[in-house]
């Protein structure tokens, strides 16, 4: 079999504010962006990297999910326990300077976690926690 990661979704609820994290702030290219208003859907990757990307999707665009549900979506998005996603970097000091600069949330300074791995963590503004990997 010959599987690949193509796109994830994280949930935005303000697109504009998505697009200045993602684009200016972790320098990812815009490789679509569709919808207008709260059902805009705009997909985003790494520059180099075309068969990979995030996809910043409304929360509760489905037609399926009831009002409770979309008031529970809004609810973890507000604490930051409903998405999140591991990026990796070479440089995670350089790499958190530049993130941190962008006036975001700080959850974690680059921290050598017990299990090994080195890391540091933010908050996109969705609420959503993005951890960022050093990988040597």
């Amino acid at each position: 079999m010959d599987i690949t990661i193509h796109t994830s979704v994280l949930p935005q609820d303000d697109p504009e504010a998505a697009l200045v994290f993602y684009r200016d702030t972790l320098g990812f290219e815009v490789r679509s962006d569709v919808g207008s208003g709260a059902m805009r859907w705009i997909t985003v990757g790494p520059a180099g990297q075309p068969g990979t990307s995030i996809l910043l999707a409304p929360p509760a665009a489905d037609p399926g999910i009831t009002e409770n549900e979309r008031r529970t979506v809004a609810e973890m998005m507000a604490k930051g326990t409903y998405g999140w996603i591991l990026l990796a970097t070479q440089d995670l000091d350089a790499t958190f300077e530049k993130v941190q600069a962008g006036d975001t949330e700080v959850i974690q300074e680059p921290t050598l976690q017990p299990y090994g791995v080195r890391d540091c963590a933010f908050r996109d503004p969705a609420g959503n926690q993005i951890r960022i990997q050093e990988v040597r």
